[in-house]
């Protein structure tokens, strides 16, 4: 037998169809241990190697504490919560190669909560009906590299389509142990710095990256979408980058007013705390992100635009500048590392132009001023009569952090 696959699944719903799985993958040469997650009821069809009782024991519950939460949601949640330290147990033990899950809305959730505690390359499938439509994401993926599949029927019994997708995840799995890896540390002598853009800053990000590639450093970009930049962050922790060009720190602006590239309360927290050499800029700092259609009405005075057909560009009123303004300098005030910050005059963003429809020196100004007044001494700000996209602001920036690098 070769490698070895957890399945995780609440037995006593999707026992029939967890099976099916299981055959599946030991039919391709892969051993598995499957675990339920079943709360309430017992296994159908199956027997687990990780019965829900020894489950919960990982939360430092038991099943019955959980069958009596008072609440489904008090049940899950702590079924989640032993279920995660259960997958890395496991991991550390060796006896975890890859996972999957298939459920609804709560197995689905449980599950993902448990592929997310694993290190990034570590094959991770999730299998739900509610991998589609309106439904968040977040609870699916968080900021790990998992493949999500949509069941396209529910997950209740074995016909031709169900079958077809459970086969093939099977054979994903195999694929990726066979011919995938795990992520790395970075060679010795490989000098990789992290970068984070959106579409607003892609053209400046291009140009830096072409400038580091010259002088001996290798980018790695996230897209600053609320996911990108803790994920940059996370992997920063795990020792991947020797710096960071906090390119498009917008993330921080969106929990201010509900926006959907929501960074979390540590964004621009970590890389100051890890110690690592980073330049920073504000970019795209002056909007917040919205699906098309979903602005509330509280936002629909302010300044619009329309970045495409999916997602809408909400201005930064200039209060919120200003209040921007603390957060950005109160959070790299925490570094333990050498930073520069560096602030483009000539606009934010794409929309933010003489003419455009964000343009608002005065608000810009005042966050720059907020900035300057509130910094620690020792971080130099830096301005820069360029605008956010321009390719040689990006290439100014690359040097900054040459620089630094140089000095640190």
């Amino acid at each position: 037998m070769g490698k070895t696959i957890v399945i995780i699944g609440t037995l006593d719903t999707k026992g029939p169809e967890i099976a099916y799985l299981r055959d599946r993958l030991q039919a391709l040469g892969l051993k598995t241990t499957v675990v339920d997650s079943g709360i309430l009821g017992e296994p159908l069809g199956i027997q687990p190697d990780i019965d829900h009782g020894q489950a919960a024991t990982y939360g430092g519950t038991t099943i019955e504490a959980l069958q009596n939460a008072g609440s489904r949601g008090k049940a899950v949640a702590g079924m989640r919560e032993a279920l995660k330290k259960l997958t890395l147990s496991l991991f550390d033990e060796g006896k975890l190669d890859a996972i999957v899950s298939m459920g609804g809305a709560e197995g689905a959730v449980m599950g993902a909560a448990a592929m997310m505690v694993l290190p990034v390359g570590v094959p991770k499938v999730l299998v739900s009906p509610i991998a589609s439509g309106y439904h968040f994401f977040e609870p699916l993926v968080g900021t790990r590299d998992m493949i999500v599949v949509h069941s396209v029927v529910d997950i209740l019994g074995l016909n031709p389509i169900a079958c077809t997708i459970f086969d093939n995840v099977a054979a994903a799995l195999k694929g990726m142990l066979d011919h995938g890896h795990r992520l790395p540390r970075p060679e010795p002598g490989r000098r990789f710095v992290a970068m984070t853009m959106l579409g607003n800053t892609t053209t400046a990000v291009m140009a830096a990256k072409d400038l580091l590639a010259d002088r001996g450093y290798e980018a790695v970009i996230f897209h600053s979408n609320g996911v990108g930049g803790p994920a940059m962050e996370e992997l920063a922790e795990m020792g991947q980058f020797v710096g960071v060009i906090d390119f498009t720190t917008n993330e921080i602006y969106d929990p201010m007013v509900g926006g959907i590239h929501d960074g979390g309360p540590d964004r621009l927290k970590q890389i100051g705390l890890l110690g690592l050499p980073q330049v920073v800029v504000p970019g795209c700092i002056d909007f917040s992100v919205w699906n098309a259609g979903t602005v509330p009405a509280t936002l629909m005075d302010r300044p619009i635009y329309d970045h495409n057909p999916e997602y809408t560009l909400v201005r930064a009123s200039h209060e919120e500048m200003i209040e921007l303004g603390h957060l950005f300098s109160s959070r790299l005030n925490m570094a333990k590392g050498p930073v520069v910050v560096a602030v483009p005059t000539k606009g934010l963003s794409i929309p933010n132009v003489p003419g455009g429809p964000f343009w608002n020196p005065e608000a810009d100004a005042d966050f720059l001023s907020t900035v300057q007044t509130e910094i620690r001494e020792d971080i130099p700000v830096l301005t820069y009569e360029r605008h956010v996209n321009d390719p040689e602001f990006g290439r100014e920036v690359a040097q900054l952090f040459v620089d630094l690098m140089a000095e640190t």
